[in-house]
């Protein structure tokens, strides 16, 4: 039911009775209520715990409350009855270790969620107060770039920040390649710098980009050139990106693992057919490898060919370190091939907090948390339990792309696998519907009752707002916008036993709606056709 939440309330039980529920004002109230009386107004500080009986959250005034949700309330309530407030707000959220349509991380060891709690408390951004929190930083960054094959500095420090997120780091990307853009526009031209402003810069890319490439065309002002690729493969090669290039362009983005199947674009491939583009035409076109998703997964497995800096023209890569990083929410992570034309450009020397330092990030102040994690965890794993959170977490999507391509209808395929396979690719499971069934409900549909399981799997339509033109638009070159997909994201907590389990849930969905969407929808087919032979007559309202 909806209702106005600050007026007091009356629930109709049904059976002859009601109860009146009154909600919290911001005006006080000097008496205490008794043990039988509905609460209204501000509960005093009698109630609040400092009364003789302090009684547990569900047996205080405050479990028959409903709190005011425009206003601060005008006095507090004891710690632990926030807390538990807290906690059954999240009790009506999806259970985020069943919840497969994201890959942000949701394990954590009580190790590590208690060096999270420790960064709470840090500002990275004052490095002259914590300078050795911002040497573990810069650690981390070294890492990386190893993990990345990023040639060695000559003064041994990677040039790179940690992030909130990858949003924030491609944002910091694309911006650099901007910059260096610039600089070699204005002399291949002799322009000024007001006059090199007035020029509109491209960037070219997969059509399969996340949405912070969305905020980076917008905020940056930059022109996107998109290209779609088939909806077989997911995925774009150089000369498919280098057709579309010309001397506006800052860069092309190579995607290592798209959001939607896990696909890999063919950075190699894309780094070849740059090299000789900006040879012959005089040129200075980078790649920046959005590895949002793969730049903790690509690195461990074997026989991949070379996407990261060992590819000559890629200038800088991005990941996020609450993804496939196993960090916490909100760790991101970017590094440059150099300083020189790259993360100089965004670099901000600040000395007003007693020293001086150097800032790379949109925003200044930002808490150590996910530094603190994304180094307890490159610690606590290693190369070896990174291979080996690699190794499980693709077995156990072989396991469910096995499953799904093994469930049939009347003797056909129930659907169309349309994911990378078992190699090469993120261990992500994508798949639709069999169009050859002529189903009566679609893959969201099938979401909808997955749900009702306690499982989140995401889907959605074969469609994207251009951010150019922000009309809708097919996602795939092949592929009508209205065909829907979905995703399963198989993170390190989805075991091979839950992998079973999810496979059954799977399968009953379908079977429900087997049953239910197809004689609701032949009855409705059957009304339709009835009025329109004249079968049905319609009484007026």
């Amino acid at each position: 039911f909806f209702f106005d939440h600050r007026a007091p309330m009356s629930i109709d039980l049904g059976f002859g009775g009601d109860i009146s529920i009154e909600r919290v004002s911001t005006e006080t109230t000097p008496d205490e209520p008794t043990p039988n009386e509905p609460v209204s107004g501000t509960l005093s500080k009698a109630s609040l715990g400092s009364a003789p009986h302090d009684p547990s959250f569900y047996g205080s005034p405050f479990a028959r409350t409903v709190p005011d949700r425009e206003t601060i309330p005008e006095a507090g309530m004891p710690a632990r009855y926030c807390e538990r407030m807290i906690q059954d707000y999240h009790l009506l959220d999806y259970n985020e270790r069943l919840n497969t349509s994201t890959y942000v991380n949701v394990v954590f060891e009580p190790e590590e969620e208690r060096v999270a709690v420790m960064g709470m408390k840090i500002n990275l951004a004052d490095q002259t107060v914590y300078p050795s929190s911002f040497q573990l930083h810069d650690e981390v960054v070294n890492m990386l770039g190893h993990l990345w094959s990023v040639p060695q500095p000559a003064d041994g420090q990677v040039a790179g920040a940690g992030c909130v997120g990858s949003t924030e780091a491609t944002l910091l990307a694309g911006l650099a390649l901007k910059f260096r853009w610039r600089d070699w526009y204005k002399k291949k031209h002799g322009l000024t710098d007001r006059e090199v402003r007035g020029v509109y810069p491209n960037l070219v890319m997969s059509s399969m980009y996340q949405a912070c490439w969305e905020k980076f065309f917008k905020y940056m002002d930059v022109e996107p050139i998109l290209v779609k690729p088939p909806y077989q493969t997911m995925n774009v090669g150089g000369k498919e990106l280098a057709a579309h290039c010309n001397e506006w362009t800052i860069a092309v983005v190579g995607i290592l693992g798209n959001h939607y199947g896990g696909q890999y674009d063919r950075i190699w491939e894309i780094n070849e057919c740059i090299e000789e583009l900006n040879r012959d035409k005089g040129w200075q076109i980078g790649i920046h490898v959005d590895a949002a998703s793969g730049g903790f997964i690509a690195p461990f497995q074997k026989d991949l060919p070379a996407w990261d800096f060992r590819c000559k023209n890629v200038m800088s890569i991005s990941a996020s370190g609450h993804k496939f990083g196993q960090s916490v929410c909100g760790t991101g992570w970017v590094v440059w091939r150099q300083r020189k034309e790259l993360s100089e450009h965004v670099a901000v020397s600040v000395s007003y907090l007693g020293g001086k330092g150097d800032s790379y990030t949109l925003n200044f102040s930002r808490p150590a948390s996910g530094v603190y994690v994304q180094f307890y965890k490159l610690n606590r794993l290693g190369m070896t339990g990174y291979r080996e959170l690699e190794r499980n977490m693709m077995t156990n999507a072989k396991i469910i792309r096995a499953g799904i391509k093994a469930m049939r209808k009347d003797g056909k395929p129930r659907f169309v696998l349309l994911d990378d396979g078992d190699k090469h690719c993120l261990p992500v499971v994508t798949a639709m519907l069999n169009p050859d069934l002529n189903l009566g409900y679609d893959d969201i549909r099938l979401q909808y009752v997955i749900a009702e399981s306690h499982w989140y799997v995401s889907a959605y339509a074969m469609s994207f707002t251009n951010p150019e033109t922000e009309n809708k638009e097919p996602l795939f070159r092949d592929a009508p916008e209205g065909q829907t997909m979905f995703r399963i994201v198989v993170k390190s907590n989805l075991t091979a036993k839950l992998a079973l389990h999810l496979l059954d849930t799977l399968e009953h969905a379908c079977q429900f709606l087997d049953e239910h969407e197809n004689f609701t929808t032949q009855k409705l087919k059957k009304r339709l056709d009835a009025t329109a032979n004249g079968q049905v007559h319609h009484k007026p309202c």
